[in-house]
């Protein structure tokens, strides 16, 4: 399965790009900080789905989501965390695209988990 193809991959490589920008804004004494912490886990959402991807089998690849969907919901606090300190505003978009990223990831899982039951 071709990673470069599967939507939730492309999104979650949008995701990254936007929390990058994102954390720019942030205090200098935040580099080491929520910065970093938030840009790990976002570039680790569509690094597991890759490499998941890349493994001989599905079994292999759902663990792989499991790791993906642990960095999604692991950003998401980042983000209210952010939020609540004041480095940044509440951004509905950004909001929605953690969301939207969740559901894909969780949807992919779930289908990739059905065709091993089957």
């Amino acid at each position: 399965m071709e990673h470069k193809n599967l939507d939730v991959w492309k999104k979650s490589m949008d995701l990254v790009e936007s929390i990058y920008k994102m954390t720019q804004t942030f205090p200098e004494s935040e580099k080491f900080g929520l910065i970093n912490q938030m840009r790990r886990a976002a570039v680790s959402i569509p690094s597991n789905i890759a490499e998941g991807s890349a493994r001989k089998g599905d079994k292999e690849l759902i663990q792989f989501l499991y790791i993906a969907l642990g960095s999604i919901a692991e950003l998401e606090t980042q983000y209210m965390i952010a939020v609540r300190l004041q480095f940044v505003n509440k951004d509905e978009e950004m909001e929605e695209m953690i969301l939207n990223v969740k559901k894909m990831l969780l949807g992919f899982k779930n289908y990739v988990g059905k065709k091993i039951e089957s």
